[in-house]
């Protein structure tokens, strides 16, 4: 006999959960470009902060798609990637704020409320079908993690619009791009630390 039966049964896989993450990766991507367009266009670190997190979601969205019926060691090594990814992008972030703290002019504040609400919308929309599966494994966490900080980051950046058109000045927006990266940092470590707790025990 092959050791082939003897492998362990590959674990199921929810079709309900797997059409939500195509849909998540579909509105991210578009949004990604649309964030990337108002952000440059509108001098914001916050929205273009938020334009690369769309696009690193699309990535940890796709990512899920692959390994949704593989044992649980690998969807652990897959949410480990992704935690060290939403680090990397709350690094970006604070960079940016850094740097435009010294050099950044004061963003279109409607460009930046438009933009805003319309990606609440999308990531609101997207948290809502994930709520069921925020307490599933590291893989299902983080994608929820992601979409939970992305619609709190939408409501900041849509109250910095408001800021940056009453005071004339870039603060609001960069303090938004703050806080949207120590939260990018936040989720990071609580992704990081329970991917490796699974990979240890499987």
């Amino acid at each position: 006999m092959s050791g082939g039966c003897c492998a362990p049964p590959k674990p199921a896989v929810d079709r309900r959960y797997r059409r939500i993450l195509w849909i998540a990766l579909v509105l991210n991507a578009l949004m990604f470009f649309v964030e990337l367009g108002g952000g440059l266009g509108g001098d914001s670190a916050s929205l273009l902060a938020d334009a690369v997190d769309f696009l690193g979601d699309a990535g940890n969205y796709g990512l899920s798609l692959m390994v949704l019926a593989s044992a649980a060691s690998s969807r652990a090594r897959v949410a480990l990637i992704k935690g060290w990814t939403m680090a990397a992008y709350g690094g970006f972030v604070l960079a940016k704020v850094a740097w435009d703290a010294t050099t950044g002019s004061a963003p279109q504040p409607l460009t930046m409320g438009v933009i805003g609400f319309t990606a609440l919308l999308v990531n609101g929309g997207v948290a809502l079908l994930l709520y069921a599966y925020r307490e599933g494994d590291a893989n299902m966490r983080s994608v929820w993690l992601c979409s939970r900080n992305d619609a709190i980051g939408n409501l900041a950046v849509m109250l910095a619009a408001l800021g940056v058109f009453g005071v004339g000045s870039a603060w609001p927006d960069l303090a938004v791009a703050l806080i949207m990266g120590g939260l990018a940092v936040s989720g990071a470590r609580q992704v990081i630390g329970q991917a490796k707790m699974e990979l240890k025990a499987s």
